[in-house]
């Protein structure tokens, strides 16, 4: 039995140390941003992103001009979204609260560009080139 617990020990440390490199290839070697949750608290909507570099590398800062389209398609606000530091193939969650506007009021978000990208083993295409936007929300996320 005591070795039956070993073997399964081993096995389980195993999977966990291969855990982020899977992540890193069925990412590639892209950012991956995924719109995870949207929470409105009282007028204001949390977003929460699930964010994954798929880079060999660090990305020292990652920050992101957004546009906010409100439920009807009209713009709401650009902003700056500020991802910080993303270490290669780790899994990361940012989130940021959008004051005077619940989730139901949001439409869309548009990713209009990296306003930062301090990446330099990777170059400063790092967060846009072949970027994976995706959204659970119910808020479309588009790049």
């Amino acid at each position: 039995m005591h070795r039956f617990r070993t073997l399964a020990l081993a096995a389980a440390c195993g999977a966990a140390l291969a855990a982020p490199a899977l992540a890193q290839d069925e990412v590639g070697a892209r950012l991956s941003i995924e719109l995870n949750a949207a929470e409105t608290e009282g007028e204001a909507c949390k977003m929460s992103f699930v964010v994954i570099n798929g880079h060999e590398a660090d990305i020292a800062q990652a920050v992101f001009e957004t546009v906010l389209f409100d439920a009807e398609g009209q713009v709401d606000r650009l902003t700056l979204f500020d991802f910080g530091a993303l270490p290669a193939g780790r899994t990361r969650v940012r989130q940021f609260v959008i004051p005077g506007t619940p989730c139901d009021g949001l439409g869309r978000v548009l990713f209009n560009g990296a306003d930062t990208c301090e990446a330099e083993a990777l170059g400063a295409d790092a967060c846009e080139a072949d970027l994976r936007l995706d959204s659970r929300a119910g808020i479309d996320v588009l790049g």
